[in-house]
């Protein structure tokens, strides 16, 4: 018995971009250095609560200033500290002796354009290889169709 219907597609997954062995040793590297008081341009080493093993999660991030807030946002899309955050709801971000601890609100694609905006102009640079075709001087629409790959979290410091 067959259907005239169209059968729904499967959704596709989450856009996420994983870390190949040279970003392995870089977020090493940059994780350590946070850890012990150097931020390379900014970065922090942010600790996350695993949704599974509910170990603490280590990962050099970029913390972003935009218009007064903090942010972070995930160049690599859904990875595993996005996935870890969502549940936790926060954690800490640390530079040295310096632990500031956090709660996050994800922005939902709308309220993402003006953030993304500006942490491209900042860290385009770095991560322009997880935005192809897009950059700080992208238009509107194409910004936001992006964004839609690229969670991004208002933090605030609760500690």
């Amino acid at each position: 018995m067959s259907s005239s219907q169209p059968q729904p597609q499967p959704s596709p997954e989450p856009y996420y971009a994983k870390v190949d062995p040279m970003a392995v040793r870089m977020n090493s590297l940059v994780g350590w250095l946070a850890r012990h008081g150097i931020s390379f341009a900014g970065s922090a080493e942010l600790s996350v609560r695993g949704r599974k093993t509910g170990k603490m999660q280590r990962v050099p991030v970029n913390p972003h200033t935009y218009d007064g807030s903090q942010y972070l946002v995930s160049a690599r899309g859904n990875s595993q500290w996005v996935r870890n955050i969502r549940v936790a709801g926060g954690g800490e971000l640390r530079v040295g002796r310096k632990v500031r601890e956090f709660t996050v609100a994800e922005l939902p694609d709308a309220e993402k354009l003006p953030v993304l905006r500006a942490y491209l102009e900042k860290w385009g640079w770095e991560v322009k290889q997880y935005f192809p075709g897009v950059t700080a001087k992208s238009s509107d629409d194409e910004l936001l169709a992006a964004g839609a790959d690229h969670p991004v979290f208002r933090v605030t410091v609760t500690k």
